[in-house]
């Protein structure tokens, strides 16, 4: 008993508003000692404390990711979320345990913390995570007409501008600076001149794959994360609809009840009048003499 109530105790701490916020907090404070790292000339005497600040910033992490264990149990391996705190935490751990130079990189995931901190951001991954099946369809349309373009253009302009069509992966990668618009003009100034259809030729791949699947790719990460955003809204809808719905039923009911209950009312009024008929001699009072 005295488990589970420093447990609740414990989860309402995890889960308040203030713990959260300091957590963000820290993490932010942890990338700017991370940034004021990178200036080694100017801040070369604050890289002592700063190793410090580093030991408290691991140690303030894993306490914090202790708690929240101990708080949820078992529960706490259902989220998909805390597992990738608890990978980010250990893989930030393991500098600080083996001492290897190279491995501090990893302690810069900890930023990656943020988004599984602040909800926004959680949903915003989350949506992105689920436009992959819709993606693939649409990357594997824009690799399908990349690569039918590269091979056509290797044929096509090779002996022309072998620096940009030379073989098929030069053209892959010159048809990737197409896609992004940049430098395009210089790309096609190389061969305009010797072949005056190459106009045909970029106009198209441009048009299909810059403005028309892109846009389509836009489209599909657009229309899932309307629809995670709205997935909770759908949910207190229908839930809202379904209390509604019981409380209608419950006044249909009653209401039959009632109508049932005055029926029996109308029947024993039918049969108690030819009685009392009968019992007064079958007429009227207005009749008798």
């Amino acid at each position: 008993m005295r488990n589970g109530g420093a447990r609740k105790r414990t989860r309402r701490m995890v889960e308040a508003r203030w713990f959260q916020n300091t957590v963000v907090a820290v993490i932010v404070l942890n990338g700017i000692t991370l940034g004021i790292e990178t200036y080694q000339d100017r801040f070369s005497h604050l890289f002592h404390h700063l190793e410090t600040v580093e030991h408290v910033f691991v140690a303030f992490f894993v306490a914090e990711l202790a708690l929240r264990v101990f708080a949820h149990g078992r529960g706490f391996f259902r989220d998909p979320w805390n597992w990738f705190d608890l990978a980010i935490v250990g893989l930030s751990v393991i500098p600080a345990a083996v001492g290897l130079s190279v491995l501090r990189l990893l302690r810069v995931l900890r930023l990656l913390r943020l988004i599984s901190v602040i909800p926004h951001m959680r949903e915003v991954v989350s949506a992105l995570l689920r436009s992959l099946p819709g993606l693939g369809t649409v990357i594997g349309l824009l690799f399908v007409i990349m690569y039918t373009a590269a091979v056509l253009g290797e044929k096509l302009f090779e002996d022309i501008a072998p620096e940009y069509f030379g073989d098929l992966g030069t053209t892959m990668y010159t048809l990737f600076m197409l896609l992004t618009t940049e430098n395009w003009p210089d790309i096609s100034s190389s061969v305009i001149d010797d072949a005056p259809y190459a106009w045909v030729f970029f106009v198209v791949f441009i048009v299909l794959s810059a403005f028309i699947v892109l846009n389509l790719i836009i489209a599909v990460m657009v229309t899932t994360m309307e629809q995670e955003m709205n997935a909770p809204r759908w949910e207190e809808d229908q839930e809202l609809e379904l209390v509604q719905h019981e409380v209608v039923m419950a006044e249909l009911r009653a209401l039959s009840e009632q109508v049932a209950a005055l029926g029996e009312q109308v029947r024993r009024l039918g049969a108690v009048a030819p009685a009392q008929i009968e019992g007064s001699g079958g007429e009227p009072d207005g009749m008798r003499t």
